[in-house]
């Protein structure tokens, strides 16, 4: 019987950590950009975490880690679902917008959650030509 009791009391005090913890995050500000991995050039190198902000019409993609990469004139030339290796690295739940900029001679692809597409699409204005 005892045991109940103390078992009973450990998950109280679990639950009341995790209330703790679940209302400090839901009180901190908001984080700005929209949360994805990109990988640049588009269809190799390794996936990195970071941000998109679009501040002032300039798009720019923040990593976590590293040094940020502006797009100027960005467009976006395509939107697809994850493959199934791709899925290994990112989020198989995930979108992947592929974006070209510098007039061709650049092109990355950032991959964000299906909630987070309007808002990236929005920063990166649609291109006129499909994607190859």
């Amino acid at each position: 019987m005892i045991e109940y009791v103390l078992l009973a009391g450990g998950v109280v005090g679990v639950g009341w950590l995790v209330r703790r913890k679940h209302r400090a995050r839901a009180a901190a500000a908001p984080v700005p950009g929209i949360p994805g991995m990109a990988r640049r050039p588009a269809g190799a190198g390794r996936w990195r975490p970071g941000r998109v902000y679009a501040d002032g019409g300039a798009a720019r993609w923040v990593p976590e880690r590293g040094e940020s990469v502006e797009l100027p004139g960005g467009r976006a030339t395509g939107l697809r679902v994850p493959s199934v290796k791709e899925g290994i690295s990112i989020n198989p739940g995930s979108r992947i917008v592929t974006c070209a900029y510098d007039g061709g001679g650049g092109s990355i692809e950032i991959a964000v959650m299906p909630l987070d597409v309007r808002e990236l699409l929005e920063a990166l204005p649609q291109a006129d030509t499909p994607s190859p």
